[in-house]
């Protein structure tokens, strides 16, 4: 069975490059619904609901870019047990206020927390399924929009994926080393190493990828089809 780094590797080239997913004009707002933890604003004035945490709820249920930036500062101040979950609403309530690179920032983050947490932990754990389950609808949903965005300039979205794996590095998830969630090595400090060691060697195959300029033109080929710069490209 193919590991769960790869099968999320796969899903994100087919998911980038599915044609006809959206319209061929601007997309402004992640209209996602992953339960419990989000659901989009159903209609115009109308709000999302949030629930990642008392602490996050109402500020990045608010449509004010200057709430959800607080919300962010508070996830920045306290890190260690921040949920992959919550950094994936952050993304899409990033995105939604129009900061979008930092919604690709954070969406990086979640999707790393979350894969360096299953390297060393049992992912098949009932402790960890509801967020498995909730960390693939997220990917499968949200993802097209954000790494739509990241894509309009390849430099830059390099440099987020590294900024991303770099704050994943220095933020060890605590939840990795709680006894109470059965983990694959005994030594869970030197397990999140190899991990972060892992997501480093798949950041460097993305970007050796795109280094080749025959990938680079059969990309940006597909996105032309699929109208991706109309889309997500919009200043």
């Amino acid at each position: 069975m193919p590991s769960l780094r790869r099968r999320v590797t796969a899903a994100f080239m087919f998911l980038l490059l599915a044609p006809g997913a959206y319209a061929a004009e601007p997309v402004k707002k992640v209209n996602v619904f992953v339960q419990p933890f989000y659901q989009a604003a159903r209609a115009p004035g109308e709000t999302p609901q949030v629930a990642v945490g008392t602490k996050y709820n109402k500020l990045l249920e608010s449509d004010r870019r200057e709430d959800i930036l607080a919300a962010r500062d508070l996830i920045v101040a306290e890190p260690k047990l921040v949920t992959p979950m919550t950094l994936m609403v952050l993304a899409i309530r990033m995105y939604d206020v129009g900061l979008r690179d930092d919604a690709v920032f954070w969406f990086y983050a979640a999707k790393d927390r979350y894969i360096t947490l299953t390297e060393v932990a049992e992912a098949n754990t009932p402790l960890l399924a509801r967020s498995g389950e909730a960390m693939r609808n997220f990917n499968t949903l949200a993802g097209p929009v954000i790494n739509g965005y990241a894509f309009c300039d390849l430099a830059r979205q390099k440099a987020q994926r590294a900024q991303a794996l770099a704050w994943v590095e220095s933020n060890p998830y605590d939840v990795v080393f709680m006894e109470k969630l059965p983990a694959r090595t005994s030594d869970r400090k030197q397990g999140l190493a190899q991990a972060i060691r892992n997501a480093k060697a798949n950041a460097e195959k993305e970007r050796v990828y795109f280094d080749d300029p025959k990938n680079i033109e059969a990309f940006n080929a597909s996105r032309r089809t699929n109208e991706m710069d109309a889309k997500f490209c919009w200043k």
